[in-house]
C-alpha cells in the first residue's frame, strides 16, 4: 500500500488546490477587478489545461518512465502554484492556472498507471480505495481552510499552501517509486493537435456561454459545434491510425464505457457543480463571509469522508451496479435540496440537508472508481487510466461551465442585474435532475459488476 499512499498525496494536492479556491473566488473577483461569474474561467482553464495535455501522459510515461515523469509533474504544479499566488493580473493569473493544469494531466493518470502496474486484480479494489480518500479528504479541508485564509491573510496564501506537500511528494515519488518505462511508439502528433483543439473548444464553449453578453454567447454556441465536428474527424483518426495517442479499444469493455463516458461524465458534472454554487449562494446570495460559507461546507465535505468508512461494506452487500443507481437518485435529491439550506433555516435541517447530499457524492465517486477498471484487462490498463483522466477532467470542468451556464440563464430571464437566491436554487434543481438522470445509463451495467474487486461472495448475487 505504500505506492498507493505515495500517489494519494499528489492526488490531494492536485484536489485540494480545486476545492480551496471556492470560498476565496468572490475576494479573488473583487482583487482582479472582474465580474465573479468570470472567475470560473479560473476553475474551467485549470480543468481545460488537463483535458488538453493528458492524452500525451501515457506515452511520456513510455517515454522518460513513471518515475521521472510523476515527480516532474508534482514539481512543476508546486512552481505554478507560486505564480498563481504572485500574479497581480487576471490573464496572469489564468496563465498560472494552465501551467497548473498542463502539470496536474500529468499527474493523475500516471499516478493511477503506476498503481494499476502494480497491483493484482484482487487487491486493486484497496489500492484504489487509497486513491479515492484525496478526492474526499481534501474537499473536507479545503473550503474552511480557503475561508480561513481569506479571512485572516490573503486569498494568495491559498496557493502557497501547495509548496510544502509539493516539496513532499517529490521526495516521496524519486525514493520509492519504480521508473518503469515500456517501448515507446510513434507519438500521434495529428491525433494530439485534434483532441487538444476538440476539448479547448468544448471547455471554453461552455464557458463562453455562462458570460452575460449575447456575443460572448454566440461564440460560446459555435465553439461547441467546432468540438462536436472535431470529436467526429477525432473517432475517425483514432480508428485508422497505426498508433493512436489513446486506443479507442477500449470502449468495447461496457461497464468501462458507462463509468467513464456516458453515466460516470454526467454523475461527475452534478457532483463538480455543487461546491461551486453553493459557496457563491452562501455569500452572494446570504451574505456571509468567506469563513461562515466556509464552515457549512463542512458539513457537505465531512459527509462525504465519513461516508466511506461504510462504502466498501455497502458495495460488498448490494454489489457496485445498485449502489450506482441509487447513489445517483440520493444524490440528485440532495443536490436539489441543496438549493433550500439557509441561515434563517433550522440549523439541523440545515446539516441534515448538506449531510445527506455528501454522502450520496461520497458513494457515487467510490462506486465509480471501483467499477472504472472492473473489467480492464492489463494490457488495456495504460490507455483506460489516460482515457478515464481525460472523460473525468471532461465531467468536471462541464460542471462548474454548465453552473455558471445556469446562473447567466436564470438572471438574464429575470431581467436582473445581479444574481439572487431564486438563480441558485433554480441551478441546484437542475444539478439535481441530471445526478439523477446518470441512472439511467448505470442500469445497463451487469448484476455482478466489480464484484471480484469488491469480494463479493457469489450468494450474496441476487439471482437473475
Amino acid at each position: 500500500m505504500l505506492i498507493p499512499l505515495i500517489v494519494a498525496i499528489a492526488f490531494f494536492m492536485e484536489t485540494l488546490d480545486a476545492t480551496i479556491i471556492v470560498t476565496a473566488l468572490p475576494n479573488m473577483a473583487q482583487s482582479f477587478h472582474v465580474d465573479v461569474a468570470r472567475m470560473s474561467v479560473g476553475i474551467t482553464a485549470y480543468l481545460m489545461a488537463v483535458a488538453v495535455c493528458v492524452t500525451a501522459s501515457g506515452w511520456l510515461a513510455d517515454r522518460i518512465g513513471t518515475r521521472t515523469l510523476f515527480a516532474t509533474a508534482i514539481a512543476t504544479f508546486t512552481l505554478a502554484s507560486v505564480l498563481c499566488g504572485l500574479s497581480q493580473d487576471f490573464h496572469v493569473f489564468i496563465a498560472g492556472r494552465v501551467l497548473q493544469g498542463m502539470a496536474a494531466a500529468m499527474m493523475s493518470p500516471v499516478g493511477r498507471l503506476v498503481v494499476l502496474r502494480t497491483s493484482q486484480k484482487k487487491d486493486l479494489g484497496r489500492a484504489l480505495s487509497a486513491l479515492i480518500w484525496p478526492g474526499l479528504a481534501a474537499p473536507v479541508i479545503g473550503p474552511p481552510l480557503g475561508a480561513f485564509i481569506t479571512s485572516v491573510a490573503d486569498w494568495r496564501w491559498i496557493f502557497y499552501a501547495n509548496i510544502p506537500v509539493g516539496l513532499i511528494g517529490v521526495a516521496l515519488v524519486m525514493l520509492y517509486i519504480p521508473n518503469e518505462r515500456q517501448p515507446a511508439k510513434p507519438f500521434d502528433f495529428m491525433g494530439f493537435v485534434l483532441m487538444a483543439l476538440g476539448l479547448g473548444a468544448l471547455t471554453y464553449g461552455l464557458d463562453l456561454l455562462s458570460i452575460r453578453e449575447e456575443s460572448a454567447m454566440s461564440w460560446g454556441a459555435a465553439l461547441l459545434a467546432v468540438a462536436c465536428a472535431l470529436g467526429t474527424v477525432v473517432h475517425w483518426h483514432l480508428r485508422r491510425t497505426a498508433h493512436p495517442l489513446v486506443n479507442p479499444s477500449i470502449l468495447k469493455v461496457k461497464s468501462f464505457f458507462i463509468s467513464s463516458v456516458t453515466g460516470g461524465v454526467i454523475s461527475r458534472a452534478a457532483i463538480s457543480a455543487t461546491p461551486f454554487l453553493l459557496p457563491l449562494m452562501f455569500q452572494l446570495a446570504y451574505g456571509m463571509t468567506p469563513l461562515q460559507s466556509g464552515s457549512l461546507l463542512v458539513i457537505y465535505m465531512l459527509a462525504n469522508l465519513l461516508m466511506k468508512t461504510v462504502t466498501t461494506p455497502i458495495l460488498k452487500a448490494i454489489g457496485i451496479r445498485n449502489a450506482l443507481i441509487w447513489s445517483s437518485l440520493v444524490s440528485g435529491v440532495g443536490i436539489a435540496l441543496c438549493g433550500f439550506v439557509s441561515p434563517q433555516a433550522d440549523l439541523l435541517l440545515n446539516g441534515v440537508i448538506l449531510a445527506f447530499a455528501g454522502a450520496g457524492r461520497s458513494m457515487q465517486l467510490t462506486a465509480i472508481t471501483m467499477v472504472n477498471f472492473a473489467d480492464v484487462p492489463p494490457p488495456q490498463r495504460q490507455p483506460a487510466s489516460v482515457l478515464s483522466s481525460l472523460t473525468q477532467q471532461i465531467g468536471m470542468g462541464a460542471g462548474v461551465a454548465v453552473g455558471a451556464l445556469l446562473l447567466t440563464l436564470s438572471q438574464t430571464s429575470r431581467a436582473a442585474a445581479v444574481l439572487a437566491l431564486p438563480d441558485f436554487r433554480l441551478a441546484l434543481v437542475l444539478a439535481g435532475v441530471m445526478s439523477a438522470s446518470a441512472a439511467l445509463f448505470y442500469m445497463g451495467l451487469a448484476k455482478d459488476v466489480g464484484d471480484e474487486i469488491t469480494g463479493r461472495a457469489p450468494s450474496a448475487r441476487p439471482s437473475a
